[in-house]
């Protein structure tokens, strides 16, 4: 880089409880959805994670020793409340009291994540998850108490990580839901009621905490269209419609997309969006928006069978970019998409961009002896942040920060530890905990010389 990034520039990472904290049965925690998935070929159990319920004071030292100055992390709802509604567990708030404290005595800002995918299991058991609304009722009851315990302290907050998730499949998979058919119209129940949970939280943190931010945060689908053919660019623009631009029009102030209200109304969904959910959504505007990017998508049309609705076509319709390399997981590398994304954003909504989850993820395995030598994830964040550089200089977009996924090595989001993104190497596999030491790895060193000199020396 040949300019330095804004003073008060945020470099952290960002991380989920159910991924590092393990100690699934210590402190009072309920039990989780992820507490009863068992261990398979290729996919630990998640009963011990990185075990940083235990160990997080030294990862702390390292993202100190590293620079980072944010760090996101997720509340573990469970944790805080075991049957996810009724009695608080003070010990557990006693915890996430204990590690704030720790971030700020660091100089590390702390941002708060309520919800990364780990429903209590006894919601999940009665209510079939975000799937009925007595579940937001109860997400928001415990969100007010997050907020009232340490909203004082924590400035930066995000309701639920990447949260048009609830309107794709995966949906059903992240919302708690145990049984049922997945029909089109639940998966429109589960994504009003995360919405109406974002929503009314964000008015009590503005309500409650003046000067506090909250974020509404998208793993934001960048898809191509397969070819220049009409129909391929309408299929990939109603995508975008329907998966980013909806949330993000909620997020601004706008309300959710006629294109979606209109197959609402087609399909019979109007009961399951409320007059007053509605009245709550018109008045509602985010302080600033969030993403997660790691690779963008390309979408054949032909491929899409007649009726298909609109959230179900990259199922269908994804293809293989020949332009981009990809990882050995299929993940297309394209750093200006990322650019895009955050110039879209700003020149759009108007809102500072975000962007808090960028990564690659690759089978790495250590010696025992020398750091591992991963260039490929040097040249892989170095393009990524020169993109986020010319957003910002030769786009003009305003950004507070850059996230990275992650730290150190942590459990995939399919519970497979090969899957590696940290600069520090976590001694664990799926199957063998070892002595889970943390390792630092050569970006290690590049990232700490990065964020010294503020993205100047790259």
């Amino acid at each position: 880089m040949n300019k330095t990034l804004p003073t008060g520039f945020l470099w952290g990472n960002s991380v989920s409880s159910m991924q590092t904290e393990g100690a699934w049965n210590e402190g009072g925690k309920g039990m989780s959805v992820y507490d009863i998935r068992a261990a398979s070929e290729f996919a630990s159990d998640w009963k011990v994670a990185t075990d940083s319920y235990h160990r997080y004071r030294e990862d702390f030292d390292l993202m100190q020793d590293l620079g980072m100055n944010c760090y996101r992390f997720q509340i573990s709802w469970s944790r805080v409340c075991p049957q996810g509604d009724g009695a608080f567990n003070e010990e557990g708030i006693a915890f996430y009291d204990r590690f704030i404290d720790d971030l700020l005595a660091r100089g590390i800002e702390p941002m708060v994540c309520l919800y990364h995918f780990d429903m209590p299991l006894a919601l999940a058991q009665q209510y079939n998850g975000f799937v009925d609304r007595r579940v937001q009722d109860a997400f928001v009851r415990y969100g007010k108490k997050m907020i009232d315990c340490f909203g004082s302290r924590v400035k930066y907050w995000l309701t639920f990580n990447e949260q048009n998730i609830y309107h794709m499949p995966g949906a059903f998979q992240v919302g708690g839901y145990l049984k049922g058919e997945k029909t089109l119209r639940e998966l429109y129940q589960i994504q009003h009621h995360v919405m109406m949970s974002h929503v009314l939280l964000t008015h009590y943190l503005h309500d409650t905490q003046p000067g506090k931010l909250m974020g509404g945060m998208l793993a934001h689908q960048l898809v191509y269209p397969a070819t220049c053919k009409p129909r391929d660019v309408f299929c990939a623009m109603q995508y975008d419609e329907f998966i980013n631009q909806n949330l993000l029009r909620v997020y601004a102030g706008q309300g959710y997309s006629p294109a979606v209200l209109a197959v609402v109304d087609r399909e019979g969904f109007r009961d399951i969006y409320r007059d007053e959910d509605l009245a709550h959504i018109a008045r509602v505007k985010n302080d600033f928006m969030a993403f997660s990017y790691y690779a963008s998508k390309t979408l054949d049309s032909d491929a899409i069978a007649p009726g298909t609705p609109v959230n179900d076509y990259l199922q269908q319709g994804d293809k293989a970019n020949p332009y981009l390399a990809a990882t050995e997981w299929g993940w297309q590398i394209d750093p200006l998409g990322f650019r895009a994304i955050i110039s879209r954003y700003y020149n759009d909504w108007r809102l500072p961009v975000f962007p808090i989850e960028n990564g690659i993820g690759v089978i790495e395995e250590w010696d025992g002896v020398n750091p591992i030598n991963d260039d490929y994830r040097i040249a892989y964040h170095r393009d990524h942040l020169q993109a986020m550089q010319d957003a910002i200089f030769e786009d003009g977009a305003q950004v507070i920060g850059y996230l990275g996924w992650g730290l150190i090595d942590i459990l995939s989001s399919q519970g497979d530890m090969r899957k590696r993104y940290g600069v520090v190497y976590v001694n664990r596999e799926n199957h063998d905990l070892k002595d889970m030491q943390r390792v630092p790895k050569k970006s290690y060193r590049w990232l700490q010389q990065v964020i010294r000199s503020n993205g100047r020396d790259m």
